[in-house]
């Protein structure tokens, strides 16, 4: 007889636990065991325990591979879910095996596992593990299918239990519950149709809620949600925050007026990603040294600031054309402005001109800094008003959310639990699919805040989305060539590129040292058809097959995000974390506004906010 000694561990999340029964069987080389049932009524897979067995077999089962956990009913109990962290098995020789899980168990199933190293399709000669692969592949592609969202952006995840019902809409009675030029969408009651591993665990539910729930119950009280006045004075504006006071909302109050604090975000506020250096000025926006020459200093003048590398632009073109919207009866407006920007001696960022529109002209005056006080303030509010779009439909949506699901869900149709990418991004993608289903059900779509709070509105939205899809790149995603291709790797007080950096490269060389593990050259990325299928979704439905993405057929830039963990990599990548977080804090002791958002300990592990 060998025996085989097996803790199982159960999340500690509310209501891991089950009633269910579950029984487990072991597959090793040299055989299988009997299905032997593990639980005992009142007293099995609680939430948090780890409960410990002992399994008889007839034999040694030889180096083990698989376990299957079968969860069935137990007596008259109904069906309740159970979320499995691990099971561990001692064999009869002493080796410890560990078959991580970390997933729900929500119906009468089985779940099979595999021992947890990290295994490309070359690591695997065993017939049994190569058809565990297809096998668990052919299942997910199943049940995760793509979608369409809206024609030129990424697709999504597809949830074929749920259906919205129509519903009429008695100003517009032809409505028939779609967005005209859009598919249906998910209302926020179609995220309890995800599957369980898709979605928010308990905690994280009530979480989101006590945050968000008072929240809109204080700007409803306020008024500010139904709102369809202007605001008549500055002021008037604090009154939606009055309890949220930071030391960088009260800076941000003192100072948001002011050309020097208006520079300054440039380069670390919402979006400081739009801003490069200026070699020569554009023709459409013609400035002339005369303009700008009082804002520029003594003994200097534009041409000798532009070949010192001391002028940067900041172009909002791919706001052209996009249309606008009614909102309350009143015909919306935007800008496409061009910002011109001056580093003067003291190291500030200075804003010295402003046109909001791409087309010069006498309808297209040219603002500057000694023009009247507000005058000059408006044409600065234009262009954070532009920047806004900005950051929100294309860093913020388009390029963390839409994005990263897609990401998301071509590693779960793609990558087997036992691949190192696989291991390695799941948990980044941890409540990613759930927090875009209540995005697009609160914010994209008809009578959503998309709808009844922006100039752009839903459609506009889309297409400044899709605009910038068609252009991306896969090298315009990897930092360090993003700051030096637009010219700002010298440029001083540039917090969030430094701490960007530092963060990527930590990165980079915890990954490194993976990739030559599992991938030691080209042809070994190339040989991975889990990985080539992975990046060919990822070109297919999120970058929609376009060549000039640079991701296309033939190309290896799968070989950036792949593998699996070493211990002591691992160790030397927290170490490198907490010097940076370190440094960072050190550095904003100095600061009049500190700059935390990359600290690696505020950093998200996912995007799920």
């Amino acid at each position: 007889m060998a025996t085989y000694k097996v803790k199982v561990a159960t999340g500690d999340d509310f209501l891991s636990g089950t009633m269910d029964s579950i029984s487990l069987t072991i597959v090793g080389t040299e055989g299988e065991s009997h299905k032997q049932r593990l639980n005992h009524f009142g007293r099995d897979f609680a939430t948090g325990a780890v409960d410990e067995y002992t399994v008889q077999c007839q034999q040694d089962l030889g180096e083990l591979i698989i376990i299957r956990l079968h969860k069935e009913r137990y007596s008259f109990f109904p069906k309740n879910p159970w979320y499995c962290n691990y099971v561990q098995i001692c064999a009869p020789n002493g080796r410890i095996y560990h078959f991580p899980a970390y997933q729900w168990m929500d119906g009468y199933e089985t779940l099979a596992l595999r021992e947890a190293t990290g295994k490309t399709t070359a690591d695997d000669c065993l017939p049994i593990l190569l058809e565990h692969r297809r096998e668990e592949i052919r299942a997910k592609q199943d049940f995760y299918r793509w979608r369409v969202f809206v024609p030129g952006l990424p697709n999504y995840v597809h949830i074929p239990s749920y259906r919205p019902p129509a519903r009429r809409n008695p100003n517009r009675p032809e409505w028939n519950g779609h967005i005209p030029g859009f598919p249906i969408l998910i209302n926020f009651k179609a995220t309890r149709f995800l599957d369980l591993n898709l979605r928010y665990s308990f905690i994280k539910t009530a979480s989101f809620f006590f945050r968000l729930g008072p929240m809109a119950l204080r700007f409803k009280l306020r008024g500010f949600v139904d709102c369809k006045r202007s605001w008549k004075r500055l002021k008037d504006i604090k009154k939606v925050f009055p309890a949220y006071k930071t030391t960088v909302s009260e800076y941000v109050a003192e100072h948001w007026a002011e050309d020097s604090f208006f520079g300054y975000q440039y380069l670390n506020g919402i979006n400081p990603s739009v801003i490069r250096r200026c070699t020569r000025i554009p023709d459409k926006f013609p400035v002339t040294d005369d303009m700008v020459a009082p804002f520029l200093g003594e003994g200097t003048c534009l041409q000798a600031e532009l070949e010192k590398g001391n002028i940067y632009l900041a172009d909002y073109r791919i706001l052209e054309g996009i249309p606008t919207v009614e909102l309350n009866g009143q015909k919306q407006h935007q800008c496409a402005p061009l910002c011109l920007l001056h580093l003067n001696a003291e190291g500030n960022l200075m804003p010295i001109a402003i046109q909001l529109s791409q087309t010069p002209g006498p309808n297209c005056p040219i603002f500057l800094p000694n023009d009247s006080e507000w005058d000059w303030l408006l044409a600065k509010t234009w262009v954070r008003n532009a920047e806004f779009y900005y950051h929100e439909a294309i860093a913020h949506l388009l390029g963390s959310h839409l994005i990263g699901e897609a990401f998301c869900l071509a590693v779960l149709r793609q990558l087997p639990m036992c691949h190192p990418l696989y291991k390695l991004l799941v948990p980044h993608t941890r409540y990613t699919i759930q927090i875009n289903s209540i995005g697009r059900a609160i914010l994209l779509n008809e009578g959503g805040l998309t709808a009844r709070a922006t100039s752009l509105g839903l459609k506009g939205i889309a297409e400044l989305m899709a605009r910038y899809l068609s252009e991306m790149t896969y090298e315009s995603c990897y930092p360090p060539n993003d700051f030096v291709e637009r010219g700002v790797q010298d440029l001083p007080g540039y917090y969030y590129r430094d701490d960007c950096l530092a963060v990527w490269d930590a990165l980079e060389r915890y990954v490194t040292e993976i990739i030559t593990y599992y991938y030691p050259c080209d042809a070994a990325v190339e040989g991975d058809p889990e990985l080539q299928c992975w990046v060919q979704e990822i070109f297919k439905e999120c970058l929609l097959g376009r060549e000039s993405s640079g991701m296309g057929p033939g190309t290896r830039q799968g070989s950036r995000v792949v593998g699996w963990a070493l211990l002591a990599g691992m160790e030397t990548f927290r170490q490198r974390l907490a010097q940076i977080s370190h440094n960072i804090r050190q550095r904003n002791k100095c600061l009049p506004i500190p700059y935390y958002y990359l600290d690696p300990v505020l950093i998200e592990n996912s995007i799920s906010i």
